[in-house]
């Protein structure tokens, strides 16, 4: 019998389910709505909509290239333990290679995007169901060009740099290890917006004043210039020391041999609220339900 597409959305609306997961189960249920739930739930779909309001600040960082494009991202879940999963490390990588391909501008739109079997967002619930835990597409970026990506402790850390020619590839990533080690900032100095520099010489200068025999302004002048400089290399990646040879700094290993364009330097779940499990709590929840 044909399935209405109102149908659909009714049921997609009252279950969470995805789109061609309600579809299936209304075909099977000959289109009786109620009988459509059951199914849903005899499936255990129905149970993703549950679990997608659960903390979710565990999962990896990965990376993914074909021909130019290039791809980092970072998809979470509940636990660590499945984040380790291959099953978890190849649904990342499905998405991945769906950024890869249709360069979608944000999340939202990557979302809508066609999957294996419907939308990527079927693809998240379908997996919610099957892996039993909460899981979210945090975020992505995706250049074309020459890059090099580098992936530390598992996709803990994950690191993409664009360059403006093809380079020696164990220098670029040799500079993809300095970002994931190091957390630079800006490429260079010149990226560093004027009015931040301003409002710490501002703040440097005052400190000086403030302190209990404050020394003439003109050396005062040269404390900030000096802090500054230490400032810079802390935040630019071409002023910072390299971590092989600390006597030279990146742009001088780099020697011009090619110019970064940009990076993008993911740690997973940072700034996400952490789940704060208690043992006894969940013991006593599987007891009760």
């Amino acid at each position: 019998m044909g399935i209405s597409a109102q149908d659909v959305k009714t049921l997609r609306e009252q279950t969470g389910c995805g789109m061609m997961d309600c579809k299936r189960a209304l075909q099977e249920a000959e289109g009786d709505l109620e009988k459509a739930t059951e199914i849903l739930r005899e499936k255990g779909l129905a149970g993703a909509v549950k679990k997608a309001g659960r903390i979710a600040a565990e999962g990896i960082v990965a990376s993914y290239k074909e021909g130019s494009v290039a791809v980092l991202i970072e998809v979470n879940c509940e636990t660590d333990f499945v984040a380790k999963t291959e099953q978890f490390k190849a649904l990342v990588i499905e998405i991945a290679k769906i950024v890869a391909a249709k360069d979608p501008k944000d999340v939202e739109e990557l979302m809508t995007m066609p999957a294996a079997e419907g939308t990527v967002e079927d693809l998240i619930k379908n997996s919610i169901a099957t892996i039993g835990e909460n899981i979210k597409i945090r975020r992505f970026t995706r250049v074309e060009g020459y890059s090099d990506t580098y992936i530390h402790m598992g996709g803990k850390i994950g690191v993409l740099v664009k360059t403006d020619v093809e380079a020696d590839p164990e220098v670029v990533h040799d500079v993809a290890m300095q970002i994931a080690a190091v957390r630079p900032t800006y490429v260079k100095v010149e990226d560093v917006d004027p009015a931040e520099i301003a409002h710490e010489k501002e703040i440097l200068k005052a400190q000086a004043l403030n302190e209990p025999n404050p020394k003439p302004m003109n050396i005062i002048e040269k404390m900030v210039e000096g802090r500054i400089k230490k400032y810079y290399k802390e935040v630019c990646l071409l002023e910072q020391p390299f971590v092989k040879d600390d006597e030279k700094t990146v742009g001088q290993m780099i020697n011009n041999r090619f110019q970064v364009e940009c990076f993008v330097r993911y740690e997973m779940g940072e700034g996400l609220e952490k789940r704060n499990d208690n043992l006894a709590d969940e013991i006593q929840k599987q007891i009760e339900g």
